[in-house]
Parts: structure tokens; C-alpha cells; sequence
């Protein structure tokens, strides 16, 4: 059977500046590093020593997932892949200013190649190719037990992967995630189905 804990980061300083995130690489409040040690001696108490830890490569989730490795014995493999959206140049600027030129996606129609109206912007349909292709790595491995640290963004497309969603079907999917947030998802032995035991949880 293998378990995957899906941890997005705490708060961090872009989330208290209000500013945009993405790849703009903020870094974890004092809150938010309290909160990534209380993650980190949950996870210690759920999973066994033999674990996997992957995490984006961006400071806020680097540092959560070191947190949580000092306290697993587990260096953790950064993969920047695992990254937030891309917002281009709306990255470290007052969310107000992403806000007045962000352009919607069209109820139906293209949504994964969408222009936000945003330069230098990521796509949703290239941000879902990296994070599938970043999850296709990590499952490759025969772990039982994965620790993936990654942005609340981030994870749709994560959880979409496991379900093994085809991606040109993925332009409407969502799963919320709050800061410091824990999904939990399996897969057993005999069926090999994929649950979703867990979405967000604490």
C-alpha cells in the first residue's frame, strides 16, 4: 500500500504583505515556520522511518520541508516542477495589481492554454504538464510512504495525477488547500485504487 502526505506550506510573508505569490520566492513567517514544526511532529507520529520527502524548490516550501525532514531523519529532494503558478510579472506585487488585470478563463471552451493578461504569465495547461510530469517521477519510485511539500495552487494538479485525470481534462478541476494543510491519499494493494482520504486537513 502506499500513503502520500501532501503538505502545502504555512503562512508566508507574501501571504501577510498581500502580495502575489507564485514564483516570486517568499519565505515562511515566524508563524509559519511554528506551523511547519507542528506539521512535522504530526507527520513523525503517522509515518514509519522509510519515507520519501519531495518538495518545490522555492524557499517557502524548501524550508517546510526541511522542517519536516530534521524531524523524519529524511534530506528532502527539491524539484522545482513542484512549484507554484508562474504569475510573470504580477510575481511580488500587491495582489490589487494582479486583481485589476487579471482576465477570467471563458466558462467553456480553452481553458488550459487561457491568456490571463498577465506577460510573462504561466498557463494553467503548462503548469499542469510540470506538476504531472513531476508526480510521474515520484511515483515511479516503489516507496511505501511519500511526504510531497508543495503551494495550495500546486496541489489541484498533484491530486488531479493521482487520480490520473487525463490532462486535457484538467482545466476545470480545483482543490482547495489551505496554508499548512495536509491531503492524504492511497493507494492499496489489491485493487490499486487511488483514494482521496484526506483533502486539506489539518
Amino acid at each position: 500500500m502506499r500513503t502520500v502526505h501532501v503538505v502545502t506550506h504555512p503562512e508566508s510573508t507574501h501571504h501577510v504583505d498581500r502580495l502575489v505569490g507564485g514564483w516570486f520566492d517568499a519565505e515562511l513567517t515566524p508563524g509559519g515556520e511554528r506551523a511547519a514544526v507542528a506539521i512535522a511532529e504530526s507527520l513523525r507520529a503517522k509515518v514509519p522511518e522509510d519515507v520519501e520527502i519531495y518538495a518545490s524548490d522555492l524557499r517557502r516550501t524548501a524550508r517546510t520541508a526541511e522542517l519536516i525532514g530534521e524531524r523524519l531523519g529524511v534530506t528532502p529532494v527539491l524539484d522545482r516542477r513542484l512549484r507554484e503558478k508562474s504569475y510573470g510579472e504580477a510575481g511580488g506585487r500587491p495582489q490589487e495589481w494582479l486583481d485589476r488585470r487579471f482576465v477570467p478563463p471563458p466558462a467553456t471552451g480553452e481553458r488550459l492554454g487561457h491568456d490571463e493578461g498577465i506577460p510573462g504569465a504561466e498557463t494553467k495547461g503548462a503548469m499542469a504538464a510540470r506538476v504531472y510530469a513531476a508526480m510521474d517521477s515520484i511515483l515511479e519510485s516503489p516507496r511505501e510512504h511519500q511526504i510531497i511539500v508543495t503551494h495550495g495552487g500546486a496541489l489541484t494538479f498533484v491530486i488531479a495525477a493521482w487520480i490520473r485525470m487525463p490532462l486535457e481534462s484538467a482545466g476545470y478541476v480545483d482543490f482547495r488547500g489551505a496554508p499548512g494543510s495536509v491531503t492524504v491519499l492511497r493507494e492499496d494493494d489489491y485493487f490499486h485504487n487511488r483514494q482521496v482520504v484526506t483533502l486539506a486537513g489539518k
